[in-house]
């Protein structure tokens, strides 16, 4: 069994940012598989279904990003599940968008979400696929650029990043995550 976790921010009012783009990639995985996510259960939505011959559940937290571990360990302790087989994703500005980078282990890198995760699990070895959402122009204030909403001339590369993102995913279940890095990481 494969858990894939996509970070955001829980609200109608955050379904759209960059910092959202975790749930838009769950819920485009979820769309292909036909799995809904609509289980509430572990400070989560969760849905489960069949994707390639492999169990997988697909996690949105629903603890606001920067409580993320919160969920994910309230999962793993109620399910008894290896962080081996957790795949968390979320929005990295440090990559470019329409672009994702495979990592298996690392900082926070200054990502709540990711610095809750460490937190509650007590570890940075876990496979993640960082989204790029690219790096506000200078002087535009972090917190207001994540919260934003992708702009007109972003729609295909952002596009392109959950599609990529998705193929990740799936190749990942079939393969090691260091075949999935290899083939992906561009």
């Amino acid at each position: 069994m494969k858990w894939i976790v996509g970070l955001g921010n829980p609200g109608s009012n955050y379904a759209k940012t960059r910092h959202n783009i975790g749930f838009m990639a769950l819920d485009r995985m979820a769309e292909r598989h036909n799995i809904s996510i609509t289980q509430n259960k572990c400070k989560a939505l969760i849905g489960e279904g069949n994707i390639g011959g492999v169990k997988t559940v697909l996690i949105k937290p629903m603890t606001y990003m920067n409580l993320s571990g919160e969920s994910v360990r309230a999962y793993m302790d109620f399910y008894k599940v290896s962080l081996e087989d957790l795949i968390v994703v979320y929005d990295d500005m440090d990559t470019e968008i329409g672009r994702v980078r495979l990592r298996y282990q690392g900082s926070a890198g200054g990502h709540n979400g990711i610095k809750s995760i460490i937190q509650h699990t007590g570890t940075q070895q876990f496979n993640r696929i960082r989204m790029g959402i690219s790096r506000p122009d200078p002087g535009h204030a972090i917190v207001d650029y994540v919260l934003s909403t992708f702009m007109k001339k972003e729609k295909e590369a952002l596009e392109q990043t959950i599609e990529q993102t998705c193929d990740a995913l799936e190749h990942s279940l079939t393969h090691t995550f260091e075949q999935t890095m290899a083939k992906f990481n561009g």
